[in-house]
């Protein structure tokens, strides 16, 4: 099969969550199958300047959305898997991230540049872009590419087409005034195509237009079809829920690894946890806090928004951090209100708290090595990653049982610790009061019951997330919506 694969961000170039994450392993997961994908995504100037040896394989234009652009093909490393940059300067050699500007705020043609790009995804995909390279199938990911397969429906290509959600509560909506500026065709403004409440949103495009649908856990795929987490597609998601798929994404385990990890001070295993405390010694030096081998380390690794339930953390901190020997360790990016409360919490709390508002990969390793306990009170979660992280890394995680944290992580009760499946503690409603609760049930197994807390360390440790499974969900999927594809059309741009 050859399929390609359009994305907004790939790591390791290019990361604001974990699409990211997913747009690297899946593909290379992919590609150890037997399935020639290639990965497609813009070359913003943050992505270029990493990038010393490209090949310049393409230069078109598509005249009448008056888009000139080039395709520059890479190789995602420590891979095979071929990476074709979009190259169009006026819309992505600009500083920033992919979707903000230097200030954090987003890109006010961001519309313009997700629609430019979709419009090459579609001529690749009909093999219109001079690449001589025609894929099998398309696979799509997020809003930031849903109008590539309204695109190539509209012109009438057969070629199947696959969407996968990531988050639905990122859509892509913007005026119609912008709709018109895109020169779009007009019989997409309507409520059975682009049009949402009077505005466009980019992501109806994937979730009409695709052949199928797939969210990143099979719990995120049933809740999005209800009102409370369908984001006001609850009703389109259940009309199509025939052909919705849940998928747990998963992990890498050659760079989620204690044992080979070269991103901390000290390797380990089941077998060697008392190691554990050195990499802890090390994490409470490097970020400013008391040096206590004995101290229980609470960490929160993650966008700082409200869907994923900072505001939790910081309402209870009085009861989180209740003893000195209690610390918490913050990384990740995001509001400024959040990003301004956790300061002060911090300046408050000396030696006890560290906020770190950057991303820094090799930190998020090191605290998974160093941490006890990952919170992740989101009040929704299609799939997350970093709980997937932490189960390998020994650092238990408490989470709100939601989306995929409800599908990953086992609780901790009876029935589960004498069968060995218990892997963290769940609760059930997003609030502060059952984080706070949860985390009482956690430290009360870690103070009181030290071979009851090691016995969860090392089934957390032990369970296998791997992209194998994951991406052998999508290779068969693939593979039934190939077979079952009519002889398709060449198609047209319309």
């Amino acid at each position: 099969m050859n399929v390609l694969f359009a994305v907004s961000e790939v790591f390791p170039w290019v990361k604001t969550g974990g699409l990211a994450d997913v747009a690297c392993y899946l593909p290379m997961a992919l590609n150890g199958l037997g399935i020639d994908v290639r990965i497609v995504a813009p070359a913003y100037r943050s992505l270029m300047v990493q990038i010393h040896d490209y090949r310049v394989c393409a230069e078109t234009s598509l005249p009448e959305a008056g888009i000139r652009y080039r395709i520059l093909q890479v190789t995602l490393p420590d891979s095979q898997v071929a990476v074709y940059l979009v190259d169009i300067p006026e819309l992505y050699d600009r500083p920033g991230g992919p979707y903000t500007d230097p200030s954090g705020a987003d890109w006010p043609d961001n519309a313009l540049r997700f629609a430019q790009f979709c419009r090459v995804i579609a001529a690749m995909a009909l093999n219109q872009a001079g690449l001589h390279w025609r894929p099998d199938l398309l696979q799509c990911n997020d809003w930031h590419t849903g109008l590539a397969p309204a695109l190539l429906k509209a012109g009438g290509s057969r070629l199947p087409v696959v969407f996968t959600i990531h988050n639905l509560a990122y859509q892509g909506i913007f005026p119609y005034e912008i709709f018109r500026s895109l020169r779009l065709p007009a019989g997409f403004w309507s409520p059975d195509a682009l049009e949402f409440y009077g505005n466009m949103s980019f992501i109806k495009g994937g979730l009409i237009y695709a052949d199928r649908l797939i969210t990143v856990s099979p719990r995120y795929a049933e809740e999005i079809t209800t009102p409370e987490y369908g984001c006001g597609m609850d009703g389109l998601l259940s009309h199509r829920q025939g052909q919705l798929t849940g998928i747990l994404n998963g992990v890498d385990y050659r760079y989620w690894d204690p044992r080979n990890d070269t991103h901390i001070w000290h390797h380990y295993w089941i077998d060697s946890l008392e190691k554990r405390k050195l990499n802890k010694l090390e994490l409470q030096e490097e970020l400013g806090l008391v040096r206590d081998p004995e101290a229980i380390i609470l960490a929160h690794i993650s966008r700082l928004t409200g869907q994923k339930g900072i505001d939790l953390i910081l309402y209870g901190l009085a009861d989180l951090l209740p003893d000195r020997d209690l610390q918490l360790v913050v990384l990740g990016t995001g509001e400024s209100g959040y990003e301004t409360a956790l300061l002060t919490a911090a300046s408050a709390r000396p030696g006890q708290m560290s906020v770190c508002l950057y991303f820094d990969e090799g930190l998020a390793h090191r605290i998974q090595a160093g941490a006890d306990m990952l919170l992740m009170p989101s009040r929704y979660e299609p799939c997350g990653l970093t709980q997937l992280y932490a189960l390998r890394y020994g650092c238990i995680p408490v989470v709100c049982a939601t989306g995929g944290l409800a599908d990953t992580i086992t609780d901790v009760d009876d029935q589960t610790q004498r069968d060995g499946t218990a892997t963290g503690f769940q609760y059930l409603e997003p609030a502060t009061s059952g984080l706070v609760t949860a985390v009482g049930r956690a430290l009360a197994m870690r103070r009181n019951n030290a071979h009851a807390w090691q016995q969860l360390m090392i089934s957390a440790m032990q369970k296998d997330f791997s992209w194998q499974n994951s991406a052998g969900g999508y290779s068969q999927l693939f593979s039934d919506l190939i077979s079952a594809s009519p002889s398709r059309s060449t198609g047209r741009l319309p």
